[in-house]
């Protein structure tokens, strides 16, 4: 194994300042030592009584695991669900920081752990809960929907909860209850709900690090190249980009339409580690990255979250152990915090089609 450097992101913060956040990418594995490494974790999952929960962005190493190992790959609402149902004292989080707080706000009683503490997320860092709670308090008619991610501090500010699978529809429930929206954080998701649903809604100014960089004139070019092609868009995208989508969805609304849409090959606007399960559940069929960067110009994520990236095989078979990176909330807020995501999950049972992940049988 050999050891890796931190790299700084740079983000935009809510005031229109630049942050700064670093990510230290996991050990790399030489590929002569990961059966090994892989059947380690296995059996660790076992004597642990617990289950991998992992994102579509993580590398497919570990969302191999965690689909033959009984757990799931999938988007956030789904992680959130499995995470709930599943009878497993320990949840193993492969994903980002905000991913385990909720897992632990749900679980409160369950042990939480992940491969990294301090994967961090551009929406979340751009979020401090006491510039947030200003914001709120200075808006007391508004009906506060944050997205699932904040962190549990931000969440047990607010009324709803919402994740990209059902943002829409929870926005337009509210509009059509005559209510006034403050939504944060993501300003291009927020605005993609807005012209969606026509409500009044005030946003709170942060984006994603990946999804900022897509470029429409170069996905033009590219469409130009491949024109018998489908657009698939994540809707943190920039509108410039969400406007040439031929589908505008989740992680897992993406992998459900290239299932329905039947195309030869798609340019997909989101983080490429979903390239994954697309492939496997669709062989044959080409999936290209959308652009990041044109002439000129460079990219930091490059369509792949450097957050996510700090998940790898030699820490999750660290975390498995030593039991360390325990995911811990204040009580108080996880209380608070469990409110507003508890609200969206009984929403999304009668409203909401059950998105299943791969790990699901």
């Amino acid at each position: 194994m050999s050891a890796v450097h931190p790299i700084q992101i740079r983000f935009e913060r809510f005031d229109g300042r630049t942050g700064l956040a670093p990510a230290i990418p996991p050990t790399v594995i030489a590929p002569a030592d990961k059966p090994a490494i892989i059947a380690r974790i296995r059996k660790l999952l076992k004597e642990r009584d617990a289950v991998l929960v992992a994102h579509y962005y993580v590398h497919p190493d570990i969302q191999d695991l965690a689909e033959s190992t009984g757990g799931v790959v999938s988007d956030s609402l789904e992680m959130a669900r499995f995470g709930h149902e599943h009878p497993g004292k320990t949840v193993v989080v492969a994903g980002v920081r905000f991913m385990g707080e909720t897992a632990k706000i749900l679980n409160p009683e369950k042990r939480v752990l992940m491969p990294e503490l301090e994967a961090e997320c551009s929406l979340d860092l751009a979020t401090p809960i006491d510039e947030f709670s200003k914001f709120c308090d200075q808006h007391p008619d508004r009906v506060v929907v944050v997205y699932a991610n904040t962190s549990a501090a931000v969440k047990a500010r607010a009324d709803w909860m919402v994740t990209s699978s059902i943002a829409e529809k929870i926005v337009a429930h509210l509009h059509a209850q005559g209510k006034k929206i403050l939504f944060a954080p993501d300003k291009h998701l927020g605005d993609y709900i807005q012209r969606q649903t026509g409500a009044d809604m005030l946003m709170w100014n942060a984006s994603c690090v990946v999804h900022d960089e897509f470029k429409a004139q170069q996905l033009e070019e590219m469409k130009l190249s491949h024109p018998k092609a489908k657009v698939l868009v994540h809707p943190e995208s920039p509108p410039s980009v969400i406007a040439m989508a031929d589908f505008v969805g989740s992680t897992t609304g993406i992998i459900m339409a290239a299932e329905r849409m039947k195309a030869p090959e798609y340019i997909v606007a989101t983080d490429g580690g979903i390239l994954h399960q697309m492939r496997k559940k669709l062989p044959g069929v080409n999936f290209i990255e959308a652009p990041t960067a044109g002439k000129g110009a460079t990219c930091q994520s490059c369509a792949h979250c450097p957050w996510m990236a700090m998940n790898g095989l030699g820490n999750l078979l660290e975390v498995l152990e030593r039991g360390h990176n325990e995911v811990r909330v204040d009580p108080e807020i996880g209380r608070k915090a469990k409110v507003c995501i508890e609200r969206m999950l009984d929403f999304a049972k009668t409203n909401l089609p059950t998105f299943k992940g791969s790990g699901d049988a």
